[in-house]
């Protein structure tokens, strides 16, 4: 795991020591916890893969020990699918079986969640759909303006491109189909590229953001464009952005490419110059307002004060989800440090380490 801070966003190392005492399971295992799901004490969480290192690093621990301090007695019931739609239902299933009545549910595939979901209410079970909108009747939904967020990758893009933005032809890398965020980024973003770039020439989505078939699919675009047929490139995630790098630098290509999710090897190669920027979500807010609002659920509480808005799934079958999105932003090699390093994401030693000190002076970071 990288050597991270959990100062502000996973909270004081105290706080973080609750995770000793709350569940720690791996992907395929049907109960994490101690308790039994039918004592009402006792909360699902199901995150959809590890490739991605936030759900590991942020996401789980935040959650689990938000829930902790506003439940003690509380247990928390953890799977990782490892981006198995098929493993997930049955984690999924066991937690109903098991009686556990309140699920925080991060989808592999939103589409098939539909009848889980619809069978769970059936037995009184509530899901609350973490970070990606889970067809079905959700209870709630806590995420990010995800259009907006696409918007803010094309926008940063076109910045980085700056008096080439007009002419330029940019490559489309976006996020895995099965993922309801990714149309709602490749929105936003195109709706910004559309009107301020030349043209996107070559554009494909990536089953489960993997950074390998990105690359590959990167390499694809350069035998057919040609090295000198493209000005930019758009990346859905971070991780992705490495391979799509990895497969530029082979040609000697250097052309700016976005990202997402600060994940620390992208910041560390916006340092280094090879990556123009990626969009910082503050994932601490987004997990503990799932947290309590799972926490409320069980106990029977209304969650209105946490939920102010209400959104539609994205089959439009179910309307009127009660939710709460959250806004995000830009962070280039000028802001690292008064965004990620001041709001206690990553240490700067973390950051800095090795070959990137030297960017890490040149950017003002200590």
């Amino acid at each position: 795991m990288n050597a991270v801070t959990r100062r502000i966003v996973i909270g004081t190392a105290a706080v973080s020591m609750a995770l000793s005492v709350a569940a720690c399971g791996k992907a395929g295992d049907s109960d994490s916890g101690s308790g039994n799901g039918g004592d009402g004490k006792t909360i699902g969480l199901l995150l959809p893969e590890n490739k991605t290192t936030r759900y590991e690093t942020f996401d789980r621990p935040i959650i689990e020990a938000k829930i902790k301090a506003l439940c003690s007695d509380c247990e928390v019931k953890y799977n990782n699918a490892a981006q198995d739609t098929e493993t997930q239902k049955k984690q999924f299933d066991a937690l109903v079986t098991q009686g556990v009545k309140v699920i925080i549910l991060d989808s592999v595939d939103y589409k098939a969640t539909k009848s889980w979901v619809q069978q769970a209410e059936k037995k009184g079970v509530k899901v609350v759909a973490y970070d990606r909108l889970a067809e079905g009747p959700i209870s709630a939904y806590v995420s990010y303006d995800n259009e907006k967020i696409g918007r803010l990758q094309g926008e940063g893009l076109v910045k980085a491109l700056g008096d080439k933005a007009k002419d330029a032809n940019v490559v489309m890398i976006n996020g895995s189909p099965t993922d309801p965020n990714a149309p709602l980024f490749k929105k936003g973003a195109h709706s910004v590229l559309d009107t301020q770039v030349k043209k996107v020439v070559y554009e494909q989505d990536i089953p489960d953001w993997s950074p390998d078939e990105a690359n590959k699919k990167m390499g694809a675009a350069i035998d057919s464009l040609g090295k000198d047929g493209f000005q930019g490139v758009y990346s859905a995630n971070d991780g992705m952005a490495g391979g799509i790098i990895t497969a530029l630098s082979k040609q000697g290509i250097k052309v700016p490419v976005g990202g997402q999710d600060a994940e620390l090897a992208g910041l560390q190669r916006i340092l280094k110059g090879d990556q123009a920027f990626t969009i910082y979500k503050q994932i601490k807010p987004e997990a503990e307002t799932t947290a309590e609002i799972a926490v409320r659920l069980l106990k029977g509480e209304k969650i209105d004060d946490l939920v102010p808005t209400k959104v539609t799934s994205l089959t439009g079958e179910f309307k009127d989800i009660p939710a709460k999105l959250y806004d995000a932003q830009v962070v280039t090699k000028e802001n690292i440090g008064s965004t990620i390093i001041a709001d206690g994401v990553y240490e700067a030693a973390a950051l800095c380490a090795g070959e990137y000190k030297a960017a890490c002076d040149a950017a003002g970071i200590k």
